[in-house]
């Protein structure tokens, strides 16, 4: 009998993290996954947690029955199972809410899915209590006996911590994952009720539930979100993929989908956006700069490869290393976006940092297409990052990073300046027209904005250059900014990248904005 107890008190704990990981992931599709976002989950899950210790105590000491241990977890077995079925037309509603900025129909869904979770967790919170009370036979090994539940609980945590965003979601996606958390959780639970002797007509009863189950199934069969032009959408363990088509463009989306990751069209090569001015950067040395010359380029944040495809015709026979933490991505690119069939480009699936400091090579240019508010990874803004940029470049290269700001707002950028010149001699400020971005542009050797200009002249005789090349210099110039003033400086120890963009997300949500490019 303890050892089935046991078993049941893994599981439990297992499926109340694998319940934390899969309803993160159910949010992100539509609020994305800021530290906001997390610490909603987190903060409610523990206290849904301690509600239900608490209750759990009260409820053993009135009803130390294992029948009842077991009809607890069957119910919350099945308020998992309902979480996906009553969440996708919510969720589905506020992700149109979210595109149109709707703030009242936004916020209310996200507690509404939050206290979706509650029933269940409380209900899991309440095993570890309930099983020490049926374990206990003599007071005297009440302590062995907690600490033991208590350990076999956290170990079962630890591998739902890990099986979600590892296998499940990636496998499954995130419904089926909340169908498979309470299939596992009933299963366990009808076990126990059966072995407690139930009658024929008890135990046939308790079969029903796996109805439910069963006709979950079909939430497979329906989109996560329902966007208008979506022509496929996945999931990964780093993000929703949604890939969007409009008057024959591709679009790529993430998670929940403000701003365009990359863009696609077999015809076209120009599309006013960041990914254009990348090719501005070596003629911010000095004139005159060969377009012949420049022969390497690193991206981090690959995403699909709209940089890469345009620096593929501008510079013809360059070579570039374009580095994506998330499989899933190229594999989306690959299929919606021709990726593959980019010539020059070599992908590597890791992060962007590690995989910049231990890659054998150097480049003219380095592109940072990593972050966007809220999504900032903190070890791509610090001082040592940048030095790690710099000793991978040329003695004539340019670092360009794509960073995303709120109106009227320019403390990210500040921030990165300060912090990118403490490695670079110059950083170049150039706000991209009728969007939330800006790029900024570091240079190894000092240079000056007068070295744009002039190259520029350069460029606009020549016709043996394509025409891309001189059209996003004469961009850049014409958008250059005043330099920034000076602010904190990021560090591997201290960077509080956070304070900044929670505060850039609230701006954007209240000043009513959205844009259609990242």
């Amino acid at each position: 009998m303890h050892r089935y107890l046991y078993f049941t008190v893994f599981i439990s704990g297992l499926c109340s993290l694998a319940l934390e990981m899969a309803g993160s992931r159910l949010l992100e599709s539509t609020f994305g996954s800021s530290n906001l976002v997390w610490a909603a989950v987190i903060g409610l899950i523990l206290i849904y947690l301690a509600v239900g210790y608490f209750v759990g105590g009260k409820w053993a000491d009135r009803s130390a029955s294992p029948r009842t241990f077991y009809s607890i977890l069957l119910g919350a077995s099945l308020a998992i199972a309902i979480i996906p079925l009553v969440s996708k037309p919510i969720l589905n509603l506020a992700s149109q809410a979210f595109d149109q900025l709707r703030l009242g129909v936004l916020g209310g869904a996200f507690v509404v899915v939050l206290l979706l979770m509650a029933i269940p967790v409380i209900l899991l919170g309440t095993a570890s209590p309930f099983a020490i009370r049926l374990a206990v036979q003599d007071t005297r090994s009440v302590g062995r006996i907690s600490g033991r539940i208590y350990a076999i609980s956290t170990l079962g945590s630890f591998i739902g911590t890990f099986l979600p965003p590892l296998l499940l979601i990636p496998l499954a996606g995130t419904s089926l994952t909340f169908l498979i958390i309470s299939g596992l959780l009933l299963i366990t639970s009808l076990v126990g009720l059966i072995s407690t002797g139930l009658s024929n007509r008890a135990k046939l009863s308790l079969l029903s539930p796996l109805l439910l189950l069963a006709a979950g199934t079909w939430l497979q069969t329906l989109p996560t979100r329902s966007t208008e032009g979506m022509i496929y959408e996945t999931e990964s363990s780093y993000n929703y993929i949604q890939v969007l088509e409009f008057s024959g463009y591709h679009l790529l989306r993430l998670n929940e989908g403000q701003g365009v990751h990359s863009i696609y069209n077999p015809d076209i090569i120009r599309y006013y956006g960041p990914w254009d001015q990348v090719l501005a950067a070596p003629f911010f040395n000095p004139a005159p700069v060969d377009p012949a010359s420049i022969r390497s380029l690193a991206i981090v944040g690959l995403a699909a490869g709209t940089t890469a495809r345009q620096a593929s015709i501008a510079y013809p026979g360059i070579q570039m290393d374009g580095f994506e933490i998330d499989e899933k991505i190229v594999q989306v690119a690959n299929t919606y976006f021709a990726m593959d069939e980019i010539p020059g480009l070599t992908t590597y699936i890791q992060d962007g940092r590690w995989g910049l400091e231990h890659s054998p090579n150097r480049y003219q240019v380095i592109s940072i297409d990593a972050y966007r508010p809220p999504y900032i990874p903190w070890h791509m803004t610090t001082r040592e990052f940048f030095q790690i940029v710099h000793d991978h470049l040329t003695a004539d290269g340019v670092m360009v990073i794509n960073v995303g700001r709120a109106p009227q707002d320019r403390r990210l950028i500040n921030t990165l300046a300060s912090t990118i010149l403490q490695v670079f001699p110059t950083v170049h400020v150039m706000d991209l027209p009728d969007s939330f971005n800006s790029l900024l542009y570091a240079t190894v050797q000092p240079t000056l904005p007068q070295n744009l200009e002039d190259n520029l002249n350069a460029l606009l005789p020549r016709s043996d250059i394509h025409p891309l090349l001189a059209e996003t210099t004469q961009f850049a110039l014409a958008n250059l900014q005043a330099a920034p003033p000076p602010d904190i400086v990021f560090t591997d120890d201290r960077a509080p990248i956070e304070w900044i963009t929670n505060n850039l997300v609230l701006h954007f949500i209240l000043s009513g904005q959205t844009e259609d490019l990242e």
